[in-house]
């Protein structure tokens, strides 16, 4: 049951990440409350603000990066922890 929900939970990350439109929607984009973090990187880029925007978005990156790493290792050993219990 691990693997399935580890897999369930980093497809939700990883949609959740990129979702946009529908979280200004139901969060109420309010300022430094519910803000989420791709308005952000655009509010920084229209205030010309380029290394802000690319320091979030490294970091973002970064930290997805990291997330679903941790979760594919993590599934890879149950994995090969399930396949010797069997033996």
């Amino acid at each position: 049951v691990l693997p399935a929900l580890l897999t369930g939970f980093a497809l939700a990350f990883a949609r959740a990440t990129g979702e946009y439109g529908s979280v200004i929607f139901i969060a109420g984009n309010m300022p430094m409350v519910s803000e989420i973090t791709p308005l952000f990187i655009i509010t920084k880029l229209e205030q010309y603000d380029y290394a802000g925007a690319t320091a979030i978005a490294v970091v973002m990156l970064l930290a997805s990066f990291t997330l679903l790493l941790t979760i594919n290792l993590l599934q890879a050993w149950t994995r090969k922890r399930g396949q010797s219990e069997k033996v």
